[in-house]
């Protein structure tokens, strides 16, 4: 069992004790805090209260939570589209569906499981659970990555991704004719305030930049062109909406369902770097896959 204390900070003051716990866990959700604070697990000055009590300045809160047994991360037979390796860094287009690294639930069927069967080389600085990642795509968004073999490559790229010198271009297709023909979206990005599986633009967010192009539309459908300056989680799917034009099948961050897809029309198109070993810069593009080619005849509009 592991103990935890927080003091009640001036941000917290008034504030659900359910809701400042998850900011504090954020790998539990709200009910499953909930369910902590009637079980009596979670005291405030020492003393059981209801999920709902109201945080007072300086209050001592105090929580236990039960350590989770981590299942061993077993090597799988899983297919990879390799489209580069070379003694540094292996460069893949990842399939829509995946899971790029287990999570508390998912310990299977990962990239992580797959590269793992692959090969013994992986950098080990990004972590045991984490083997030679260096950045992630949604599970539902395909596209290219790359995966550091090394430590030397981790570090390089890590800084990389740190200074925004990356360069990454993704494909979407969205609801609605987007008249303009290029733009800049920056409007900061946080955590949504009730669904923390979401994410919002709010005032008090990250710094988020993305670029776009239309690439063609229609009158009811848009294939754009998104390159990330900033990589914040589910950017150009919250950027997209925030704008009026949120992407296809989209089930977090559009209100229009789909027959024809049941996740979002997203694509990793582009991945360029300089190479961590000869210097100098690379770029990598994948296909389009089938799917979206389908959706783009669909809607008619240009592959």
């Amino acid at each position: 069992m592991t103990q935890k204390e927080l003091n009640i900070g001036a941000e917290d003051v008034q504030e659900r004790l359910d809701k400042v716990l998850v900011k504090h866990n954020e790998d539990y959700s709200r009910h499953q805090m909930q369910l902590l604070i009637k079980e009596g697990k979670v005291l405030v000055n020492g003393k059981k209260v209801k999920p709902n009590y109201k945080c007072k300045l300086s209050d001592v809160v105090t929580w236990t939570l039960k350590e989770e047994t981590k299942q061993r991360l077993e090597p799988e037979s899983l297919p990879l589209s390799i489209l580069y390796e070379d003694e540094a860094i292996i460069v893949i287009d990842k399939p829509r569906g995946m899971l790029v690294h287990p999570t508390e639930r998912v310990f299977s069927g990962t990239l992580v499981n797959a590269l793992l069967n692959y090969t013994d080389e992986l950098a080990t600085l990004s972590g045991k659970e984490r083997p030679g990642i260096v950045h992630r795509l949604d599970q539902h968004t395909s596209g290219v990555m790359v995966i550091c073999k090394t430590n030397d490559s981790y570090e390089k790229l890590k800084n990389q991704f740190k200074k925004k010198s990356v360069t990454r271009y993704y494909e979407a297709i969205v609801h609605g004719n987007l008249t303009h023909e290029k733009g800049t979206i920056k409007a900061p990005i946080g955590r949504h305030p009730k669904n923390r599986l979401k994410r919002t633009v709010i005032a008090d967010g990250k710094e988020a930049e993305t670029n776009f192009k239309v690439l063609a539309n229609t009158k009811d459908y848009s294939h754009v062109q998104c390159q990330l300056i900033t990589g914040r989680t589910h950017q150009i799917r919250v950027h997209m909406k925030y704008i009026n034009h949120p992407i296809v099948g989209d089930p977090l961050y559009s209100r229009k369902k789909s027959p024809y897809i049941e996740h979002q029309a997203l694509i990793a198109r582009t991945l360029g770097f300089i190479h961590p070993l000869t210097k100098e810069y690379v770029e990598f593009t994948c296909e389009r896959p089938e799917w979206f080619k389908k959706l783009l005849l669909l809607f008619h509009l240009k592959a």
